[in-house]
């Protein structure tokens, strides 16, 4: 940034294009062990190249020839709302723990859904973290148990008579709510999701964030800000009852187990959550 030279470091030395490059125009290109410990830090695993191999994953996860050829176990990427509109989800950056490990990694993250259905089958990751960068990450999930995909959730947003009343109130002229883009989140055994809500005024183009969406299981509740969400969602605000939306026919809160490890998890996550507060602060484009 100060007299204007350029240094090429090389992520693949057995790439055939690069190689010719690298003889064209020898020193431009250095080897990956030559950049700085701080710029290492900030390289982040494409999201373009991701999103051709998460595309190809969509069918080639069959290695039965028969199943392949009839397409008969074909993934797609899930779908959400967004702005109003229907969109397929794009693979987003996130930091999470994986399961069984202890520690934070930033990974870049995609579910999948199984073809003209809304529930999560699987999501495949790349880690973006030396000596590991790079290294894909593949999760199945079982598929006798219903795990919402990001489709089904915006729909328990919609059928949350709560969030919607306050959303067609928002809604009226001279404002515009924009429902942002929706984050799954791995959490052991288990998934959250979140939806960060703006407002912008009419003849502005300022969003600004007024409300966070968060959901799990079949419980979905609207607070001003992630933390008092996670709160309500998980019964440990202080001094108030938590009342989440049901979806379901169910009566009270999780079972005492599932709340109390939740609980538990709910500290260890904070990390992880606390990471997502910058991007939500700051509208999709």
């Amino acid at each position: 940034m100060y007299d204007g030279s350029v240094s090429f470091y090389v992520m693949d030395p057995k790439d055939p294009v690069l190689g010719l490059y690298r003889r064209a125009f020898p020193g431009v290109f250095k080897d990956l062990s030559e950049l700085s410990a701080d710029l290492k830090s900030h390289l982040r695993y494409p999201q373009d190249l991701f999103a051709i191999q998460a595309n190809q994953y969509q069918s080639f996860h069959m290695t039965d020839p028969q199943v392949f050829y009839n397409r008969e176990d074909l993934w797609v990427a899930p779908k959400e709302k967004y702005e109003g509109a229907v969109t397929s989800m794009e693979p987003y950056y996130i930091l999470m723990k994986l399961p069984g490990s202890d520690q934070l990694e930033y990974l870049i993250l995609t579910p999948f859904t199984p073809q003209n259905r809304d529930n999560m089958i699987a999501w495949l990751a790349a880690r973006c973290d030396f000596p590991d960068y790079g290294r894909m990450l593949f999760y199945e999930l079982p598929k006798k148990k219903l795990i919402y995909g990001p489709n089904q959730i915006s729909a328990m947003i919609d059928q949350s008579t709560t969030i919607s009343q306050q959303l067609t109130l928002w809604d009226q002229k001279g404002s515009n709510v924009i429902r942002g883009k929706l984050v799954v989140i791995p959490i052991e055994n288990s998934f959250l999701y979140v939806v960060p809500l703006y407002l912008k005024a009419e003849g502005t183009n300022f969003p600004q964030l007024k409300r966070v969406i968060v959901a799990t299981g079949d419980k979905v509740v609207m607070e001003p800000t992630l933390d008092e969400a996670l709160s309500v969602l998980f019964g440990t605000l202080p001094g108030q009852p938590s009342h989440p939306e049901q979806t379901s026919g169910t009566q009270g809160l999780l079972p005492k187990a599932v709340l109390d490890q939740a609980r538990a998890q709910l500290e260890e996550a904070q990390k992880a959550i606390n990471s997502l507060k910058n991007l939500l602060a700051m509208p999709a484009r």
